[in-house]
């Protein structure tokens, strides 16, 4: 009869575990995609790969602030799931990506000018002295066009340190594509670029955003450029910017939703905002960039979840670290194409 009853025990136990194994279709289904690129978007990225777990437990998501330039570069030699830029790819970047590419639009920001300048907490910086100097033109604090912005405050005299990314960046194409667009010589001589050739003295060099804001705060006499988040989370001051209007702005959520407003997208979602009628003058977007075709399709059921989450819940969290949302009608166009392609 024991022995009989052990083996009553063990079919029952081994049908359990059969049983078990065929209800558990979690484990099988669980994935990880990687990505990589700009660090403009890595603090709001975070916080989406944490958040997203509460509705896809078994969804991983791994991203790397490496500089748009490598997000780039990464996409089109298909070392990553998705890539990051703040810098859309061009034509030709697009046309190297042999499993095609979609650009999705995840959230835009101000560009914040930070600077170190003890006894200063207020600079303006008009829409001829900002280009003039990252031209090199402008070289010292208390030059006559830096002092003809700042009435009445007392600019010390010594040399501006210029910090500038050391990686191709995406920030710096938002930075440079504006100064380019409202300065001519600006744009001759430096241009909007991902990794410009700077013509500058006392240039320091950090890598990523987070490279350039603890230069830029431990270097009295600095001048350099990060996103505002970073700006505010590292306690940088930042320079009011003369906008299109004549009006001298300081970054903010509002100053850079009110400069994005007016964006009108195209349906490759590919968008350059050089100069913004209103608000905060340098802003831009960022994008995620997502393969067209995946060789396994449970990738492709991944990315498509994420996509999907980001644009929708995943919004809401855009607010709270100072990135401007997606427009509704914009999400419904873009997850559209995406649900409608990825395969």
């Amino acid at each position: 009869m024991t022995f009989l009853t052990n083996i009553f025990n063990r079919v029952v136990t081994a049908s359990l575990v059969t049983g078990a194994v065929a209800l558990s279709p979690i484990a099988a289904k669980a994935q990880t995609i990687q990505g990589a690129g700009a660090t403009f978007p890595a603090p709001l990225y975070k916080v989406y790969s944490q958040q997203v777990k509460k509705k896809y437990p078994d969804l991983k998501v791994n991203y790397q602030g490496i500089g748009s330039g490598g997000g780039i570069r990464q996409t089109i030699a298909g070392t990553v799931d998705f890539g990051g830029s703040d810098a859309a790819m061009t034509d030709s970047e697009i046309a190297k990506v042999k499993n095609g590419v979609i650009l999705v639009p995840t959230a835009g920001g101000a560009v914040s000018v930070v600077y170190n300048l003890p006894g200063v907490s207020k600079l303006r910086l008009s829409r001829t002295t900002l280009p003039a100097i990252f031209a090199g033109q402008v070289t010292n604090w208390d030059d006559a066009k830096i002092k003809a912005d700042n009435p009445g405050v007392n600019l010390p005299n010594q040399p501006i340190k210029f910090v500038v990314r050391a990686d191709g960046s995406g920030t710096t194409f938002i930075f440079t594509n504006h100064l380019s667009s409202i300065n001519g010589y600006f744009k001759g001589r430096i241009g909007a670029n991902t990794a410009p050739k700077w013509t500058l003295k006392n240039v320091l060099k950090g890598k990523g955003n987070p490279g350039v804001a603890a230069l830029v705060s431990r270097t009295p006499g600095s001048i350099g450029y990060v996103e505002y988040d970073y700006a505010t989370k590292n306690k940088l001051k930042s320079a009011e910017l003369q906008n299109k209007k004549g009006e001298f702005v300081a970054p903010s959520l509002a100053s850079a939703n009110a400069a994005l407003s007016t964006v009108t997208f195209p349906d490759n979602y590919r968008v350059f905002i050089g100069d913004p009628g209103q608000g905060y003058p340098i802003v831009g977007l960022t994008w995620m960039m997502v393969y067209k075709n995946y060789s396994n399709p449970s990738k492709a059921d991944a990315i498509k979840k994420w996509i999907n989450w980001v644009l929708t819940d995943g919004q809401q969290y855009n607010d709270d670290l100072n990135y401007t949302k997606i427009p509704s009608n914009v999400v419904n166009r873009v997850l559209q194409t995406v649900n409608s392609t990825v395969k």
